[in-house]
């Protein structure tokens, strides 16, 4: 089984991979995204799975581990494996103003930017992975709200444990929940 966790960018991807490593999942991370002041606890990324559309089978790495996939690559996923995807949902417009705020902090944002060009986008994007997650008999996917997260976070992750059918240590997990790190809410 290959744990996935995804989302659109800013979603709270980093803090599910938090809480899965806390429980005690091996998780696929290379730590070349280091943690910044956007994400201080840091992203838990593996590089390599920005290559998973042209070399598909770079996914068996994970097997038996967490690895987070950004939502529009979970399309390119091949068969062959059982997934198990947790897929984090958060308010577009919270979304939109972290990834922001995010690009700001880069220097990478682009004055003039049309914010309901890319809400657009994503909103396509969201459309599209939630139909081939439905779609595939061997994907099983969890929906967890962030902000469920941030309000019930021993329920999500007692939920999140089940989902996945392995002993995770919930208490653990549910420390990796730092509500000050929510300063990015939708206006």
């Amino acid at each position: 089984m290959i744990t996935i966790v995804s989302g659109l960018p800013r979603s709270g991807t980093s803090l599910m991979m938090q809480m899965l490593a806390a429980g005690g999942m091996p998780i696929l991370s290379d730590g070349e995204r280091q943690a910044d002041v956007d994400n201080p606890r840091g992203y838990l990324e593996w590089e390599r799975i920005k290559q998973l559309p042209k070399d598909p089978a770079c996914i068996a790495e994970a097997e038996g581990k967490a690895v987070k996939v950004i939502s529009l690559l979970l399309l390119s996923l091949p068969e062959g494996h059982e997934y198990r995807v947790i897929f984090m949902q958060r308010p577009l417009a919270e979304v939109l103003a972290s990834q922001d705020v995010m690009l700001q902090h880069r220097g990478t944002a682009k004055p003039g930017t049309d914010a309901s060009v890319v809400a657009a986008a994503f909103e396509k994007n969201l459309r599209a992975v939630n139909a081939w997650l439905d779609s595939k008999a061997y994907v099983k996917t969890l929906r967890v709200s962030y902000h469920d997260v941030l309000r019930d976070a021993e329920g999500v992750a007692q939920e999140v444990a089940q989902f996945l059918g392995v002993g995770l240590k919930v208490e653990a997990m549910t420390r990796q929940v730092d509500a000050n790190l929510y300063r990015n809410r939708s206006r």
